[in-house]
């Protein structure tokens, strides 16, 4: 169980198409707006901060939410 851990503690970096993830996020949590959303190359932990203070959750919760995302099929 080790691995599950560390790896949700791992820096997050996206991957795929932002637009899709977005959509995905936002049809998920409707409660999450595009200034949530708000990605830059590099900040991902200021993303990640914004999305753990709007749906009440912690860093690894978002972190795993968003790697969930990720791996749907568009």
């Amino acid at each position: 169980m080790e691995t599950t851990q560390k790896k949700s503690t791992e820096k997050f970096k996206i991957t795929g198409n932002l637009d899709a993830i977005s959509k995905k996020l936002k049809a998920k949590y409707p409660q999450l707006t595009d200034a949530d959303l708000k990605f830059e190359a590099g900040k991902e932990n200021e993303m990640i901060s914004r999305l753990e203070k709007r749906l009440n959750k912690n860093h690894e919760e978002v972190i795993e939410i968003l790697n969930k995302i990720q791996l749907e099929k568009v």
